[in-house]
């Protein structure tokens, strides 16, 4: 594909007069591990207890086949009409505002930053169980393990928090390709580390523990909640359609973007899967019953302890950069419909020069730091609220899983390839997307349930 390049003030532009993207299939590979591996890898090994042995690794290969299909489906819509040569969309909103109009754009952006902001509680919520467990396994080395070793989460949201509002001032998308890189690099050690030592606590058992059937309940009825939520722990664990497109954007081109998505995507997948399946079913098999609902959280008394410290610090350090991933699109959207909306405005649209000694100059805007610091508050303040970690997973699941990797990707996909209604290929869709919307509905179910009871039961 020939691409159109011009030159100003010395910087290469792309066909769209922007500065020339340089991404490429690793740097796309690493922010998609990014968004994919994240706290829900901590979650599958007690989603594969609630459904056993069969149902278990078969749902996570489901759920990881949807989402290729998602991800075939929305990447050609970067580019419209044409997934080569059309005018770039730089958005999943951008995307469809131009193909299914103004009033499903809202429905949209309304599903999308929604999720990106309860991500942001969930991650809070994560950072906080890993760094209690780093605590306690330190506690139970030196004093035992009869010692109460117990430590409150609200320091440790705190902390992350501080550190949020610090990272959130990177400027944008683009500007957090290294933290990816950090952030990806982590995810494989905590991934690696929870299945070496699942792993290893099988070799001490001397037997593989759990059933076909899955841990039991009290009741037929609780059984079934669980069930529907770990649907839902499951299905966050997998799609990051929201920010495909802003992935996507990233990508030098030629070869032409949605070819190198799905390459990275289909890498990316492989590799994630592997790990999940490793996670999940090596995590079940170590503990049978009574898994945790956070895999690292389950080695307390494990040893050497300094292993589980280093895993969950892992864990603490990849949910910095996940949390700017998801964070920034929405500071971008916040920022450019407040800056549209108030153009003469200096507190929104001024930028000042800033300097500190050994570092250097950078931009600063009292807008961005005023409106990214209050979203970071809030997210933290949300997670001390409601601290449950698997219904909180299960729940954000339910919510992203159909309307934006499955709804939005298959109505665009009909407009810009004008499939036409009750062909093969428009049936075929239709059920895959009804499908989705089941287990949507009953993942969502499950985790309501499990909230409620876990704050009023």
């Amino acid at each position: 594909m020939a691409v159109k390049h011009e030159q100003e003030n010395g910087l290469l532009l792309d066909d769209d007069g922007r500065t020339r993207r340089t991404g490429t299939l690793w740097s796309c590979i690493a922010h998609i591990i990014t968004a994919v591996i994240g706290s829900g890898v901590l979650s599958l090994a007690w989603s594969v207890a609630q459904l056993g042995w069969i149902a278990g690794p078969i749902a996570m290969l489901c759920f990881a086949i949807v989402t290729y299909v998602s991800v075939v489906l929305l990447s050609g819509c970067y580019r419209c009409p044409d997934p080569v040569t059309g005018t770039r969309n730089y958005s999943y909103m951008d995307a469809v505002r131009v193909n299914l109009g103004k009033t499903q754009t809202c429905l949209c952006g309304m599903f999308q930053y929604l999720y990106m902001y309860g991500i942001g509680i969930a991650y809070v919520i994560t950072t906080s169980t890993c760094m209690s467990a780093i605590r306690r396994s330190n506690c139970y080395h030196d004093k035992g393990h009869a010692a109460p070793c117990k430590h409150k989460d609200i320091p440790n949201m705190l902390m992350f928090g501080a550190v949020q509002i610090v990272a959130s001032q990177i400027p944008d998308f683009h500007s957090i390709k290294w933290l990816s890189v950090i952030a990806a690099i982590m995810s494989f050690a905590y991934s690696f580390t929870g299945f070496g030592l699942g792993f290893a606590k099988v070799i001490e058992n001397g037997m593989i523990k759990g059933s076909i059937a899955g841990a039991p309940a009290s009741t037929r009825a609780k059984k079934l909640w669980l069930a529907f939520q770990a649907l839902g722990d499951i299905a966050y664990s997998y799609p990051y359609a929201l920010v495909l497109l802003e992935i996507q954007d990233t990508l030098k081109s030629p070869p032409p973007e949605n070819k190198t998505m799905k390459k990275a995507s289909m890498i990316a997948m492989i590799l994630t899967t592997f790990f999940y399946l490793c996670c999940g079913c090596f995590g079940y098999a170590a503990f049978g019953n009574n898994t945790p609902g956070n895999l690292l959280t389950g080695f307390g008394f494990y040893e050497p302890y300094w292993l589980i410290d280093f895993a969950n610090a892992c864990v603490v350090l990849h949910l910095v950069g996940g949390y700017q991933l998801f964070s920034q699109p929405v500071f971008e959207f916040a920022e450019r419909w407040f800056s549209e909306k108030f153009p003469s405005n200096g507190f929104v649209n001024k930028f000042y020069n800033f300097k500190l000694p050994l570092l250097p100059s950078f931009q600063i805007n009292l807008f961005r730091i005023c409106f990214r610091t209050a979203y970071v508050v809030s997210t933290t303040a949300v997670a001390a609220v409601f601290p449950y970690f698997n219904q909180v997973l299960g729940l954000l699941g339910a919510l992203n899983f159909w309307p934006l990797a499955i709804y939005f990707p298959v109505e665009m996909y009909f407009v810009q390839n004008k499939i036409e209604a009750w062909t093969r290929k428009w049936i075929v869709l239709r059920t895959f997307s009804l499908a989705c919307l089941l287990v949507s509905i009953v993942g969502l179910i499950g985790s309501i349930e499990g909230i409620i009871s876990a704050k009023f039961g």
